[in-house]
């Protein structure tokens, strides 16, 4: 960040728009069926939060995101049933959804390069708790910001077994989905009123 705040400048606040973003997880298969499945690419659909900072100098930066998983939505084209199998062992056996009804990600620290007027380069460091583990976690984005909503781009990938989440598996194990997720987010967020 840089330093010096200006004097009299308060936070402004921003908060996350889940209808105008688009926040997705891949999944990678493996196992000896690997060749005929797919790599699910699966909505993130309710999730909210927002982004404070100083205008201008972008100092005193945070982030909040809150992610409800029993929204997650399977993308990808499939057989109704094999879609509900995989929605159903998300939620039930690897997410576990009704232990743990929240994905939290908070930020420590936020740096930010400008790199024009309205571009920004940021890098964010925080802690993410997911299957009620909390682990340090840091991402780069970029956002645009246009005073009228600011639009933060980039990805980021996990270890599910970092968060004590065991890889699914399917068709009695000869499928099963690697460790690495891979996230992608593209979220627009809105001055608060």
């Amino acid at each position: 960040m840089q330093s010096g705040t200006q004097k009299g400048l308060a936070n402004v606040r921003y908060v996350l728009d889940k209808n105008a973003s688009r926040f997705t997880v891949q999944a990678f298969s493996t196992g000896l069926l690997s060749a005929f499945g797919h790599d699910p690419t699966i909505a993130i659909r309710d999730f909210d939060g927002d982004v404070e900072f100083v205008p201008e100098t972008y100092e005193k930066a945070t982030l909040r995101v809150n992610v409800k998983p029993s929204t997650f939505e399977v993308l990808d084209e499939m057989k109704r049933d094999d879609r509900e199998k995989l929605q159903r062992d998300m939620f039930e056996k690897v997410l576990e959804v009704d232990r743990f009804p929240n994905i939290t990600y908070e930020s420590n620290q936020i740096s930010v390069q400008k790199l024009d007027e309205h571009l920004l380069q940021v890098h964010v460091v925080g802690e993410l708790t997911l299957h009620g583990v909390t682990e340090p976690h840091a991402f780069d984005a970029r956002v645009q910001n246009s005073n009228m909503s600011l639009r933060i781009s980039g990805e980021f990938a996990i270890r599910q077994s970092n968060y004590d989440i065991k890889p699914a598996s399917f068709v009695g194990g000869t499928l099963r989905l690697k460790d690495d997720l891979k996230f992608k987010f593209e979220i627009v967020a809105k001055p608060a009123s």
